[in-house]
């Protein structure tokens, strides 16, 4: 096998020969790439969706839209999100190289500036979901706490940072996303468990409870900008911003099999999420919650439990969306070969507690999650999944496509881009409304 190194372009590459004898450039990372079944992958995109996010969409989503717009806007949202991705992932190879980060993929495309531009949307969007699994764990804890003491003498900040330290200690131990294996299986479960007993007891009291309202709540205006601002969530609730990392996971035939994964994200993988959203909207109307299991109610133990296995699957889901900076730094400073070797665990210690430190000290000074799930959609979520994901494609195959092809990723790079500024503005302003409402480190 030959191996030559290319210092062109940042990172740095190797040239490796595959099988077929297609020279195939990798770039050099320490993490472990070509390592895992298109099932796994599947697993770690479902993850993603069903994560205690998922938690969030009837008040997100569904009250701001009401049943024609929510309904219609999930299933548009689910069809869009598949075309977008899979879109990213045909181009993992294109030019003969494996492009294992989005960074990578975008700046072989277009240059060294959109490399740059990339990598800082890119972290953007992954600091501030984050930031968002911070909050839906500290806030399973609180509302663990509410069902013994009704006292609120505990609030929701000191509640996030046991949270954040919780997720610290899950990253040092854990050392790249193939090493996650077993915890997507744990992950499955606790997902599981608050998806029935979120559904369950939504309808039991659905059942049980009088006529719900189920009209858009405000005043014309704001029910203009908070239309805008559910739409970010729509494209938040199905996209991850990192597929290309996911992807560098997967084994050869690497699209192939990443088509598989994103098949199975896109159809079994979206059902819970649709259970979940409707259910607690029928249930509960436009009163449905920013976490739902803030409604529910029924046997302490299952909403006990229910709790524990929001906060679990959040600090699991919180490391696949924080592996891309830690595969950045690890490979930056040379951290391979054991994970328990002394340099490499405290490396771990330094870099990623302070990351998560920085993280819990927003999702405790800002703990509006909606907000944050628009804004996220908005800024980054909308550019990276839909607005570079059709341009680049429409580059890189610039003299495959016909005229009306062409013209087609042409619509949606457009209508994206007006999209995201437009979400950008509804989610800033929702932000700011809740400032005058609320304080800093407020418990919500």
């Amino acid at each position: 096998m030959e191996v030559q190194r290319d210092d062109a372009f940042p990172g740095g590459q190797s040239r490796v020969h595959s099988d077929d004898q297609l020279a195939i450039e990798i770039p050099e990372t320490a993490h472990k790439i070509s390592s895992d079944s298109w099932f796994q992958a599947g697993f770690v995109l479902t993850t993603g969706i069903n994560s205690a996010y998922v938690l969030g969409y009837s008040g997100a989503v569904m009250v701001p839209l009401g049943w024609a717009g929510g309904v219609t806007g999930l299933i548009l949202a689910t069809f869009i999100s598949l075309y977008a991705n899979t879109l990213v992932a045909k181009l993992h190879e294109y030019g003969g190289k494996r492009h294992i980060r989005y960074r990578d993929l975008a700046g072989f495309v277009y240059g060294p500036k959109a490399y740059s531009l990339t990598w800082v949307l890119q972290y953007v969007n992954l600091f501030m979901i984050n930031v968002g699994y911070i909050m839906l764990a500290g806030q399973a804890l609180k509302a663990i706490y509410l069902i013994f003491r009704d006292d609120n003498a505990v609030k929701l900040p000191y509640f996030i940072t046991i949270a954040g330290f919780t997720s610290g200690i899950f990253a040092i131990c854990i050392p790249h996303l193939s090493a996650l294996r077993i915890w997507l299986g744990f992950s499955t479960f606790f997902g599981l468990v608050y998806i029935v007993a979120a559904v369950s007891l939504s309808l039991r009291d659905g059942i049980q409870a009088p006529p719900r309202d189920y009209s858009i709540p405000g005043t014309d205006t704001g029910k203009i900008f908070t239309t805008i601002g559910a739409s970010a969530s729509l494209v938040f609730a199905f996209n991850t911003g990192m597929l290309p990392e996911i992807q560098a996971t997967v084994r050869p035939p690497v699209v192939g099999n990443m088509m598989k994964a994103l098949y199975f994200q896109f159809s079994v993988g979206v059902l819970p999420l649709y259970a979940v959203v409707f259910m607690g909207y029928w249930a509960y109307g436009n009163g449905a919650s920013s976490y739902l299991l803030n409604n529910v109610h029924g046997p302490v133990w299952v909403k006990i439990f229910a709790n524990l296995s929001s906060f679990f699957q959040s600090v699991i889901a919180l490391h696949i969306f924080a592996s891309p900076m830690y595969e950045y730094v690890d490979t930056k400073y040379g951290i391979k070969g054991s994970a328990m070797a002394f340099k490499n665990l405290s490396f771990r210690i330094l870099v990623r507690g302070s990351y998560i430190g920085i993280t819990t000290l927003v999702s405790a000074a800002l703990p509006f999650l909606g907000d944050f799930m628009s804004l996220t959609g908005a800024v980054s979520t909308f550019p990276l999944t839909f607005i570079l994901a059709n341009h680049m494609y429409l580059v890189a195959n610039s003299k495959k496509l016909t005229s009306f092809q062409k013209s087609w990723h042409w619509i949606n790079v457009c209508f994206f881009s007006l999209m995201a500024v437009a979400a950008a503005t509804a989610a800033f302003r929702l932000i700011t409304l809740h400032f005058k409402t609320y304080h800093l480190f407020a418990d919500m």
